[in-house]
Order: structure tokens, then C-alpha cells, then sequence
């Protein structure tokens, strides 16, 4: 048995001791011992606690891995949140105000990724044991909300249907305003039987729609969702704000950042998250990838009613960024691309110089990359709001707000 002090808490919420030597469930301050494979402590005994050591409110805390952070004051995790943000501006060379993180409550996620298996004694469903494959199932988990965890038993019932018995489905489940939308992943081939079956199990808990590996096989209502002004039912398994509290945090900063601007460009638009709020006040380009997105954005917006003009144009911003003859139009643009960031884009952003700017990011480091793009060009970060919307995880968001220096 070794004894390590713990010096802080990694990115992936692992306890840090000189080394680098992680400890599962350690926090910074704490004395602990374990056996040592490699770089990693196993068996993981807290000799002396860390005063922000909590119990965790969920009973299936200790084995899901849904969660990394529930043994944690919710005052410390949002403090650290905040600084991972601090230090990946700074690893940049960037100075910006941060402002106090908005955390989702608990009970709130709207969407999760479900996995089911199907065994000799019935099915199962929930999320896999950290760094495993094995499904624990979460019927008291504190994540959810009352509506997603409705999914769970809709998930057991895909499995016994069309899992095989090695495999496992995965249920993408999304709360509507018509009721649950399922996207189930590598399920059995279709067949006339299966469809028949799919169908009941859709009609036995009234989901809105259910699609089989990209298939529609039962629609009962509409599953859409509010964006602003809007309704807006996005495609099967498409990206969506995980918790409403967390989307409106966000719209909200980015409406802030663009304010006074009366002709909009919203890359990477998704399904308007960004493009139908901002579309009450000023006129808004949306640049997607996905054609299918883009359409449930345009429907959305046709259908309501108050808005200002909103174009789409379907378009691979990784391949074909818009240039900056095509961003000089804009008086203001919001860029929210996935996790790796879109520095090509940025740069184009860069050297059209739009007034205001609003960067969405779910990636603090790729974040501070590009916006030191913008900084390069004259621009200043005026503020920076970090948003938790994956409480109790290691997952961090963020809006900031820039214009010309």
C-alpha cells in the first residue's frame, strides 16, 4: 500500500498526487493510500477527508457511471468549474471576466443515452459502470427528470424485443412537449414481425415517436420542442440542449453578447437553438451540416409567428467555412461548433470583424484556442459565462461575448 496527498482534482475528476498519480474519488487535500498500478491508485482508502467531501445524494452513485462528481460540495464543484475555465484562458494568455456559473438543478436532464440488455432473468437499463460495460440500472437516479425517467422501462421493454442476447441497445431518450422520443441504436434487423412489435411497444407507452436505427416506426404525436417563440421537433437522435435550464442560460448570454446587431450569421446552428431567439430581434442566417436539422429549424420558424426573416444554408463548415467576404454582411455572428472546436472557421470569423461576437463552447480548451484567433485580430473578450447543465460531471460550457478591442 502506498499513502499519496492529494494536490487537485484532473479534468476527468480523478484525485491528482505528484507523479502524476490519479486516485479514483480523491479530492484535493486528502490523505490517501491504495495499491499503485502504474499511474493509477487502486483500492482507494480516504485516510484524512477533504471538508468538501459530501455523501452522495444518490444511492447508485458508487457503481454508475453516469455521475464522477456526487462525493463533492456542490460550492467546490462549481468553484473548480469555473476554474478549469480560468486556466485554460490563461494556458492562451487570455485575461477575461468570468462570471458565476449557472448550474442546472437536480431532476432536470431532458435527454439521456440509455443502455438496455436483454438476459435469461428479464432486461435491464440505465448507464454503463464507469470505465465498463456492464449497465447498472438507475431507478432513483437524481439526474433525470420525472418525464425522462419514464424512458427506463420503455428501454427494458425495447430490449426484450429486439436486443440480442449479447448485445446491447442504445436509447437515445429525449423528453418532448408530446412525450417521449426514442432513437434506438443497433438493435436487431427489422422485419415485418419486429416492426409489429416496435409498434405496440410504442402505442403500450403512448412515446411520441420511436425510430429503430434511423427508421421511423411509429409517430403518435408530433415530439416537438420550445425554442423561443417556436416549436420545433428535431430529427431522430438529433443534438438538443440537456437540460432547459442549461439552453436558456445560454440563449440568454449569447442574446446579451449580440445585442444591437440587425443582421445575424449563427454557424453551426443545429436545430436554432441559437438562430430562433435571436430571430426576435434581428434578421438570422443559420449555416448547418445536417439538412434535417435545418428543416426543423426553417419549419419552426415558419410556423410562428413575430420573427424576423431566417435563411438556412445547409453547408460542411469543416470543409467549407464561410469566408470573410461571405461574414462581412453580418454585424453579428455566433459560433458553436462541437467539442473539437472550429478553428478554420474562426479564422474567417476573425477577418470578417463583425461587431459582436458570441462563442459557445462545450470545450474550455478548444474554446481558449480559437478565441485567442479573435484576439489576435483586435478583438477583447467583454465576459465569459460558464454554464453547467451535466450536473455532478466533469462536463463544463460556456458562452463568451467579444467585440473589437
Amino acid at each position: 500500500m502506498e499513502q499519496h496527498r492529494i494536490n487537485r482534482l484532473g479534468l476527468h475528476g480523478d484525485g491528482v498526487a505528484e507523479g502524476p498519480v490519479y486516485a479514483r474519488g480523491a479530492l484535493p487535500g486528502e490523505l490517501v493510500e491504495g495499491v499503485r498500478e502504474g499511474d493509477r491508485l487502486q483500492q482507494v482508502r480516504i485516510l484524512e477527508p477533504s471538508p468538501d467531501r459530501v455523501k452522495p445524494p444518490c444511492r447508485h452513485a458508487k457503481n454508475c457511471g453516469g455521475c464522477q462528481l456526487q462525493h463533492v460540495s456542490n460550492t467546490f464543484v462549481a468553484a473548480w468549474k469555473v476554474d478549469v475555465v480560468r486556466q485554460a484562458l490563461a494556458a492562451q494568455g487570455i485575461e477575461a471576466p468570468l462570471r458565476p456559473i449557472v448550474t442546472s438543478p437536480p431532476g432536470s436532464r431532458r435527454r439521456a443515452t440509455l443502455s438496455a440488455r436483454r438476459g435469461k432473468s428479464g432486461a435491464m437499463a440505465g448507464f454503463h459502470a464507469r470505465a465498463s460495460d456492464t449497465v447498472v440500472p438507475i431507478p432513483d437516479c437524481h439526474l433525470l427528470c420525472p418525464e425522462l425517467m419514464a424512458a427506463l422501462p420503455v428501454a427494458e421493454a425495447l430490449a426484450r424485443t429486439g436486443a440480442s442476447r449479447k448485445g446491447e441497445l442504445s436509447v437515445q431518450a429525449t423528453a418532448s412537449l408530446a412525450g417521449l422520443d426514442i432513437a434506438v441504436r443497433d438493435g436487431k434487423a427489422l422485419d415485418a414481425p419486429l416492426r409489429t412489435t416496435l409498434a405496440e411497444v410504442a402505442g403500450q407507452y403512448a412515446l411520441a415517436r420511436l425510430t429503430w436505427d434511423g427508421e421511423v416506426i411509429a409517430m403518435r404525436a408530433r415530439p416537438e420542442q420550445a425554442i423561443g417563440q417556436c416549436r420545433v421537433t428535431p430529427p431522430p437522435g438529433a443534438f438538443l440542449q440537456a437540460t432547459a435550464e442549461g439552453e436558456r442560460a445560454l440563449q440568454a448570454a449569447v442574446t446579451e453578447a449580440l445585442s444591437g446587431a440587425d443582421r445575424v450569421v449563427d454557424l453551426f446552428a443545429g436545430c436554432g437553438t441559437f438562430a430562433l431567439p435571436l430571430a426576435e430581434a434581428a434578421r438570422v442566417h443559420a449555416v448547418e451540416g445536417d439538412a434535417a436539422m435545418l428543416g426543423a429549424l426553417d419549419h419552426g420558424w415558419r410556423h410562428a409567428t413575430g420573427l424576423k426573416p431566417v435563411t438556412t444554408e445547409a453547408r460542411d463548415l469543416f470543409r467549407r467555412p464561410l469566408c470573410a467576404d461571405e461574414l462581412r454582411q453580418f454585424g453579428g455572428a455566433v459560433i458553436d461548433p462541437p467539442r473539437a472546436g472550429a478553428e478554420a472557421q474562426t479564422a474567417e470569423l476573425a477577418r470578417a470583424g463583425p461587431a459582436r461576437v458570441a462563442m459557445v463552447s462545450c470545450n474550455p480548451v478548444t474554446f481558449a484556442r480559437d478565441a485567442r484567433i479573435m484576439i489576435r485580430a483586435g478583438y477583447r473578450v467583454g465576459f465569459v459565462q460558464v454554464v453547467d447543465q451535466f450536473r455532478w460531471s466533469t462536463h463544463v460550457e460556456l458562452v463568451a461575448g467579444l467585440e473589437p478591442a
